[in-house]
């Protein structure tokens, strides 16, 4: 491999471009902004090394999915997506967040970590193996969608619509990166999510508050009947919610054990005292990784202003999100949400789910993730932690486990301070090489898998 990282290191800042042409374009799919646009220059990358591209309409945004038939025995998937996260607060960044500046050693920019940054490396990748051996070991089908972060609420469908097309042997997923020790970190899963709006009505206008001893108050109804899904040991009291959480194996356990905590360092990183339940080692790592949460996004309703209003609100609003674990069903959970809602008295409270993905999970004794993990020690020097599942989500069960296919979440261009989702969203410069080294190093291993 040291003739095609030596390629690439000789290419660097041609490759830091094209990661900065398209952090550059807007795409933002939850303001409909710029995402058009941002699926051509993905169309064009995906073009420059060979791939027959496509961009395949879904009831939303786009799927770009370009395939690069080599030959080859064994075909390996890969998932993107180029839409990213609004920018705002804008007042919050230190340099534009469409610009790509490079400062400190750093690309700033919205996307560059959340995922246009791997998904460019991984283009990058393949350009450095066909200059150096001519083509890739493997065939390759990539998928690039363009409504990740509003939740990829069409994916499922493209995936059942598409389903002998997205057939291959192995799936890459989206990147991550180094964990707070700055050692590689491989996901073998991802949590699934439901994510609801709760409202409630009291009355058809905002009334004075000196009425409140005798007309209901909307922020208080939902306040109660927030109050009734979780206990104060953060225990989720719907009735039923834990009746499929899948037990994490003896491999699992094992895996946990091997991972050095960063317990520490997050807390520092992040400006907190003290973890939920004062956990600490293996228990805090575990309930991390295999068990489900509730948790209140956001919560408005009556005056937000300045200065005093006396005011009873009409009406309240909050969000809700639900990380699931394997075997958890996101439209179970609704169900199970509004039964428990009525058994307490809270008909009155409207529950819409803006967003459902199911968990999933590839096995820990894989070959792909053997592939994945010796790429890594070859790359870095050192051997990844490896873990069972992640505890943020996306749409890998409809394209991984649905399709019988193995999928990984590899180590990637990103480090703990990235600040994905966040203002000043960074990667450094040399993450970002040594991840296209990563990625091509992955395409060669497993062209040579048997």
């Amino acid at each position: 491999m040291q003739d095609i990282y030596q390629y690439i290191e000789q290419h660097r800042e041609e490759y830091i471009a094209r990661a900065q042409q398209l952090v550059r374009q807007s795409s933002v799919a939850a303001q409909g902004v710029g995402v058009q646009e941002a699926s051509g220059i993905v169309m064009a990358m995906l073009a420059s090394v060979g791939a027959q591209v496509e961009r395949l309409e879904t009831r939303g945004q786009p799927v770009v999915f370009g395939e690069l038939n080599t030959g080859a025995a064994r075909t390996l998937s890969i998932y993107n997506h180029y839409d990213v996260q609004p920018a705002e607060p804008l007042e919050l960044w230190h340099h534009d967040p469409w610009g790509a500046e490079i400062a400190d050693g750093k690309i700033f920019g919205r996307g560059i970590g959340d995922d246009k940054g791997d998904f460019v490396a991984r283009v990058c990748a393949i350009d450095a193996i066909q200059h150096v051996r001519g083509q890739v070991g493997a065939n390759l089908k990539f998928v690039v969608e363009g409504e990740e972060e509003i939740g990829s609420p069409n994916l499922e469908h493209f995936a059942r619509e598409h389903q002998k097309r997205l057939k291959a042997d192995a799936c890459l997923w989206e990147g991550g990166g180094k964990n707070a020790n700055e050692i590689p970190e491989i996901a073998l899963g991802v949590k699934g999510i439901a994510y609801f709006q709760l409202s409630v009505q009291s009355a058809n206008t905002d009334l004075h508050s000196a009425l409140a001893a005798i007309i209901p108050n909307a922020a208080w109804r939902l306040t109660w009947a927030l109050g009734t899904l979780k206990d104060q040991n953060e225990r989720v009291r719907i009735k039923g919610f834990y009746d499929d959480v899948r037990r994490p194996s003896p491999s699992d356990h094992a895996a946990l054990k091997k991972i050095k905590s960063s317990a520490n360092r997050m807390k520092k990183l992040w400006g907190f005292k003290n973890y939920l339940l004062n956990l600490q080692g293996a228990p805090l790592q575990e309930r991390l990784t295999f068990q489900p949460t509730c948790t209140i996004c956001g919560i408005w309703g009556g005056y937000q202003g300045s200065g005093l209003k006396t005011v009873l609100p009409k009406e309240a609003f909050a969000k809700v999100d639900f990380r699931l674990v394997p075997d958890q069903d996101p439209a179970k959970v609704a169900r199970l949400l509004r039964t428990h809602l009525d058994a307490h008295g809270f008909r009155d409270v409207k529950i819409e789910l803006l967003g459902g993905e199911h968990p999933s999970r590839t096995p820990m004794d894989s070959p792909f993730a053997k592939v994945c993990v010796e790429a890594a020690s070859d790359v870095w020097g050192v051997a990844p932690a490896v873990v069972p599942m992640v505890a943020g989500s996306g749409p890998m069960y409809p394209l991984g486990e649905k399709l019988g296919i193995p999928t990984v979440m590899p180590a990637g261009i990103g480090y703990a301070g990235m600040n994905i989702h966040a203002p000043n969203e960074n990667v450094r410069v040399e993450d970002y090489i040594a991840g296209i080294k990563y990625f091509a190093t992955i395409f060669e291993r497993f062209g040579r898998e048997p």
